[in-house]
C-alpha cells in the first residue's frame, strides 16, 4: 500500500511540472545588491533593453566621464564628422583629463570624438560643444533635449559636455544603461568606444591613445565603452560584452575605486552573459491572425513592424502567444514581455489565412492535461478502493476459517 501510495505521489508531482520552464540557466546564481560595490548599478540586454538586475537604479547620482557617452552620440548623430573644429582658449585650458589641444589648434570632429570616448579628453568634450552650440551652456541643453527625445530619460539633467562636477549635473544608473544602449546601436560610436589604441599627432602632443576601458584588454568579448572619476561621483563605469548573439550592458556608480568598479561590472556581465541569451521571436512582417469577432468567420491579422528580440534563461525557449488585443506576448521563466502588433482588417472577401490562436491552443492543452490527470486519478481510486475490499474479504475468510478450527 505505502508503494502504491508513492508511486501515485511522484506520477502527480511530474504532471503538475511538465510546462514549467527554467527560471535561470544553470551555473548563474543570481546577485544580489549587497555583493556589489557600487551605490547603483543596473544590468540590461542591449539589445531588448530587458533589465536583468538592479540595485538603486534610480537614485540620482553624479556621473563624472560616463557624461561624455551621450556627449559623443550627440557629436556623432548631430555633427559632420569632417568639420573643423577651431579649439578656444576655454577648450585649451579645461581642467582634469586632457588630450592637451593646443589654443587656436584646428582638428576634425571625427578625431575629437576619438579623443573624447577614448581618452575621455574634457579639452575635446568642451571644444565640441562650443562647436556645436555655440557654448557649453546651450550644448547642455541642446543634450538634455536630444537624450529625453532618443532615449526616453526622465531622470537626468546634463550641465555640461564632459561631466566635471556641478551640482545640477546628475544621473542615474537606469538612465545610463537607456543612454548606453541607445549609442551602441550607432556603428560608429561602437567603433569608437571598441577601438583599443590609436595614433595621436596634436599640435602640442603626439602619442598614442590607450583606452582608459580596461574591459577591452580585460575581459573577454568586451564592446566598451566608458569609465568615469571625480571626488565628488567617485568611480562610475559602464561597460558592455558580447557572447554569440548576446550582448550586455552593465552600469555601476559611486563605487570606491576603481577596483571595485571594475569587479562590480564583471561580475554583472558575468551574470547575465552565463545567464540568459537573445532570442528572435519574430521577424519583420511576420502575420499572426485570430478571428474578428465571437461567431464571425472573417479573420482579422497582425504582424510585427520590425524584428523582435526576447530576453530568455540560458536554454529555454520563450512562449510566444498572441493575446485577445492583437499583441505578441512572450514568457520565458520569470521573464515577460509584450509587444504591439500592426493590426490589418478582414478584406471584403474572405481569404484563407492560417489562424496562429496560440493563446487558445496554449489553453486547450492545459485543460487537457487536468481532464488526464482526473481521469487517471479516479482509475487509480478505484484500484485502491477495489485492492482494499478484496482485502477485507481475504481477511474475513479466513477468521472464518480459524473459527470453524477452534471449533
Amino acid at each position: 500500500m505505502r508503494l502504491l501510495l508513492t508511486y501515485l505521489l511522484v506520477v502527480v508531482t511530474v504532471i503538475f511540472n511538465l510546462d514549467v520552464p527554467v527560471a535561470f540557466a544553470e551555473g548563474s546564481a543570481a546577485i544580489t545588491p549587497d555583493e556589489l560595490f557600487g551605490e547603483s548599478a543596473i544590468l540590461i540586454d542591449a539589445t531588448t533593453g530587458q533589465v536583468l538586475f538592479e540595485k538603486n537604479p534610480h537614485v540620482k547620482l553624479y556621473p563624472a566621464s560616463i557624461t561624455k557617452i551621450a556627449t559623443g552620440i550627440y557629436a556623432i548623430e548631430k555633427g559632420n564628422p569632417d568639420d573643423i573644429v577651431t579649439v578656444s582658449k576655454k577648450a585649451r585650458y579645461e581642467e582634469g583629463t586632457r588630450v592637451y589641444l593646443g589654443e587656436g589648434e584646428q582638428v576634425s570632429l571625427r578625431k575629437l570624438e576619438y579623443g573624447l570616448l577614448m581618452h575621455s579628453g574634457n579639452d575635446a568634450a568642451t571644444a565640441i560643444a562650443e562647436h556645436m552650440s555655440g557654448s557649453v551652456e546651450q550644448f547642455a541643453r541642446d543634450l538634455n533635449a536630444y537624450l529625453a527625445e532618443k532615449t526616453g530619460v526622465t531622470e537626468t539633467h546634463f550641465a555640461n559636455a564632459h561631466g566635471l562636477h556641478d551640482p545640477e549635473h546628475y544621473t542615474t544608473a537606469s538612465d545610463m544603461a537607456k543612454i548606453a544602449q541607445y549609442a551602441m546601436k550607432n556603428p560608429i560610436f561602437r567603433e569608437i568606444v571598441g577601438t583599443n589604441r590609436l595614433p595621436w599627432d596634436g599640435k602640442e602632443w603626439k602619442s598614442e591613445l590607450v583606452n582608459h576601458n580596461k574591459l577591452l584588454r580585460d575581459y573577454p568579448g568586451a564592446t566598451g565603452i566608458k569609465n568615469g572619476f571625480t571626488d565628488q561621483a567617485m568611480h562610475t563605469l559602464v561597460g558592455s560584452a558580447k557572447r554569440g548573439d548576446t550582448e550586455m550592458i552593465a552600469v555601476t556608480m559611486k563605487a570606491a575605486s576603481s577596483n571595485y568598479a571594475y569587479k562590480d561590472v564583471t561580475k554583472l556581465l558575468d551574470y547575465g552573459l552565463n545567464g540568459f541569451e537573445t532570442k528572435q521571436v519574430a521577424k519583420k512582417g511576420e502575420r499572426y491572425s485570430a478571428v474578428a469577432a465571437p461567431g464571425d468567420t472573417s479573420q482579422v491579422s497582425y504582424t510585427a513592424k520590425e524584428d523582435l528580440y526576447a530576453t530568455v534563461p540560458a536554454g529555454s525557449e520563450p512562449i510566444v502567444q498572441l493575446t485577445a488585443d492583437g499583441q505578441l506576448s512572450v514568457t520565458a521563466g520569470e521573464l515577460e514581455v509584450t509587444y504591439p502588433l500592426e493590426r490589418h482588417e478582414p478584406p471584403g472577401q474572405r481569404v484563407q489565412v492560417a489562424s496562429v490562436a496560440m493563446d487558445t491552443t496554449d489553453s486547450d492543452h492545459t485543460y487537457a492535461r487536468y481532464g488526464l490527470l482526473m481521469a487517471w486519478l479516479a482509475m487509480n481510486l478505484f484500484l485502491i478502493g477495489y485492492t482494499l475490499t478484496r482485502a477485507r474479504r481475504k481477511r474475513r475468510v479466513r477468521q472464518r476459517d480459524w473459527q470453524r478450527r477452534i471449533n
